[in-house]
């Protein structure tokens, strides 16, 4: 049950699962971080009575949790649960890494920090002499993205020209997937920006500025850029008025849930769900895809 933020899908999923009896695998980069529950939507302590929810809670936000890390819980679920799983949630990465066959390359913080001290014009330079055809398939003006492919070449030997041409790739390209299972998907379509604005209204409502100054001094490098929170840090920091960060985290929500979609409709094997205003029109139609 996916699709891009505020778009309904997690009361749908959360209703499907319950009716069958499944538990839910969240696919949300940011509700893996434990007390950050109103700005990523996170289920309430309610609903996770109603169903047994994953992929949520599991590190402080000081720490970070690599999608590497996200697929070894999820595939665990997926391969140890007598139940069914609903897998719910907009991060399409997330997804795919649970249900395809997408490995990951190792990281090692010693050689990163040796490559970071690299200018990024050395370390373009290091990229293009292991491997000329780099630039087809990177972005050689991304320093962060330069640096990790020059990390994984170092500790595997493996270029990106290699990469992008290998069996794997293909299969990925192919949406090959390793497990069976039906997928659906919502989306407000014109009525995506009434919906961010409604969604994040109910946050500010529900205390997320508290929240957000309350975690600031604990957010790592990844939780800090969460959107909302990203947004409102200066606001908690005095630096912006709260109408200029809200502006910000409205702006920023819808940009996701854009590339959300933009992402999810690439993806030849999931079903478009006709939209509905009326949340039993869009549970109907999604349990009767599911089920078909």
């Amino acid at each position: 049950m996916l699709g891009p933020t505020a778009s309904g899908k997690s009361e749908v999923a959360l209703r499907f699962a319950e009716e069958i009896g499944a538990e839910i695998i969240s696919v949300d980069s940011m509700q893996v971080y434990r007390r950050m529950n109103i700005g990523t939507a996170k289920p309430d302590l309610e609903e996770r009575a109603r169903v047994r929810h994953h992929g949520i809670d599991l590190v402080e936000p000081s720490d970070s949790f690599s999608v590497a890390d996200f697929q070894a819980v999820g595939r665990a679920v997926l391969t140890e649960s007598e139940a069914p799983v609903v897998i719910a949630g907009g991060s399409g990465l997330h997804f795919r890494a649970l249900v395809d066959p997408m490995r990951f390359r190792p990281h090692d913080a010693d050689v990163r920090a040796q490559i970071e001290e690299f200018s990024h014009q050395e370390s373009v330079e290091r990229l293009l002499a292991l491997d000329a055809e780099a630039g087809r398939n990177l972005d050689l003006a991304n320093p962060r993205r330069v640096t990790r492919a020059l990390e994984i070449a170092v500790l595997t030997g493996e270029t990106p020209t290699a990469r992008a041409s290998g069996p794997e790739q293909e299969r990925l390209s192919r949406y090959e997937p390793l497990f069976d299972f039906k997928a659906v998907a919502l989306d407000p379509d014109r009525g995506l920006a009434v919906r961010v604005d409604q969604r994040l209204s109910e946050m500010l409502e529900s205390g997320l500025l508290a929240e957000v100054a309350e975690l600031a001094p604990e957010l790592g490098r990844t939780a800090r850029q969460a959107v909302g929170y990203k947004e409102l840090l200066p606001v908690v920091a005095g630096e912006v008025t709260t109408e200029e960060g809200t502006e910000a985290a409205r702006r920023a929500t819808l940009a996701l849930a854009k590339r959300q979609r933009t992402y999810f409709r690439r993806d030849p094997r999931l079903v478009w769900l006709p939209w509905s205003d009326r949340a039993d029109e869009r549970y109907r139609s999604a349990a009767e895809a599911l089920r078909s």
